[in-house]
């Protein structure tokens, strides 16, 4: 099995330190939302009861956003600025492009067998989506979760009502990310057939090349035309490592399960 390297150590670690805040983040701010529900208190009672639980959700919060403030600065750092604006807009971009729209309803009809598999590059239409939809929930979670951190010293500068609006602001916003990842994302990148039991390009940073072949053959065959393909070839981890990323994957992924179901099955609490 031949091996390509596909993340950095940087980007893994990123990934890492965003995985590790979310999940805290969901707990905490889903056991102050059902405090009033035995579940509830049972979460809060993980981090020292419902105060407690408020400080790690805002010290980890603080966290996520100086994290933040360092990927935008990763991010300029890796720009090539003398090729502006290839350098940002090509096919190693994350930045959307009209060819994701039309690979994306190309996957749909191929999903539904009417048509061939896209010529992915690099990036698809969906992983594209995640970043983005990470960079958007950061800023209005971390927007509204200053805000709401200190309501009385807010409001000597708003009205009462907008931190209202806020707060549910910041809980739906908080629940589409929970659901998405907690359902698509770990659906996409773990449970289905080609990525079974578990894909581990973001742990390891490589991807055997028969698969990358076969999910995204444009991006291969730009690397074997430049030249790149031979020193993209990593070596393999040792099982120790791999038994490793295997436990705090499904440790998270189980502890995002929990909490959706949890959430779920107590939500009628939230309504009477």
């Amino acid at each position: 099995m031949t091996l390509i390297k596909r993340f950095t150590l940087a980007q893994r670690l990123f990934h890492l330190v965003l995985m590790l805040c979310f999940v805290t983040q969901a707990v905490t701010g889903l056991a102050r939302m059902y405090i009033t529900t035995d579940w509830g208190k049972f979460l809060a009672s993980l981090f020292g009861g419902y105060y407690g639980t408020l400080n790690i959700h805002w010290w980890v919060g603080l966290f996520m956003l100086a994290a933040f403030c360092v990927h935008i600065a990763y991010l300029f750092r890796r720009v090539d600025w003398k090729r502006l604006p290839g350098s940002i807009y090509g096919p190693d971009s994350i930045l959307p492009r009209p060819e994701d729209a039309s690979q994306a309803v190309q996957h749909i009809g191929w999903l539904l067998g009417l048509s061939k598999y896209p010529r992915i590059d690099r990036w698809t239409y969906l992983e594209k989506f995640d970043y983005w939809a990470v960079f958007w929930g950061i800023c209005i979670l971390g927007s509204t979760g200053v805000i709401l951190y200190n309501p009385v010293f807010s409001s000597q500068y708003m009205p009462g009502w907008i931190l209202n609006v806020l707060l549910w602001v910041h809980r739906i916003e908080a629940l589409l990310a929970m659901g998405h990842v907690f359902i698509i994302h770990f659906f996409i990148a773990h449970l289905r057939r080609n990525n079974f039991p578990m894909d581990m390009a973001m742990f390891d940073g490589s991807v055997d090349l028969a698969k990358l072949r076969l999910e995204r053959p444009a991006w291969v065959a730009r690397m074997k035309q430049s030249g790149v393909l031979k020193r993209q070839i990593a070596s393999e981890v040792t099982m120790e490592k791999r038994v490793l990323f295997y436990i705090l994957g499904y440790a998270v992924m189980a502890i995002g399960v929990f909490l959706l179901i949890g959430g779920l099955v107590n939500s009628t609490a939230l309504v009477w």
